[in-house]
Order: C-alpha cells, then sequence, then structure tokens
C-alpha cells in the first residue's frame, strides 16, 4: 500500500506530465486504491477524477463535432 503522500506525487505527475487519455483514468483508479476508504485524500481525488472524466468527455465530443 501507498503512501498518502506517494499517491498525491504520483496523482500530480499522471495529470500534468502527459496527455490525458482512457488508460490515465484507469491508472487513476488503481491510484484510489491504494488509499484506504476513509481517507480524506481518497475521497478529494474521487471528486477531481469525475470532474476530469467529465472535461475529458467535453473536450472528445466537441473535437468530434469539428471534425
Amino acid at each position: 500500500m501507498l503512501t498518502e503522500k506517494e499517491v498525491s506525487r504520483s496523482w500530480s505527475r499522471m495529470f500534468t506530465t502527459s496527455e490525458i487519455e482512457v488508460a490515465t483514468f484507469d491508472r487513476a483508479e488503481l491510484l484510489l486504491d491504494e488509499l484506504r476508504p476513509e481517507s480524506p485524500l481518497r475521497h478529494r481525488l474521487m471528486m477531481e477524477l469525475e470532474e476530469l472524466r467529465k472535461r475529458h468527455a467535453s473536450q472528445l465530443a466537441m473535437a468530434m463535432d469539428q471534425s
């Protein structure tokens, strides 16, 4: 099991250094599984992941409309 600090660092790298794709969301979920269910960080990152998914879906939809 990873520490909250390790998860937070990996999370930041994942979403700031690469193009976000479906596999990125899968890796993010695996990171969340490393945290205790009652962890405040887990809750915050779950909400952030949900928002990132919505944005990603919106960007894909816009790209499809433009092509």
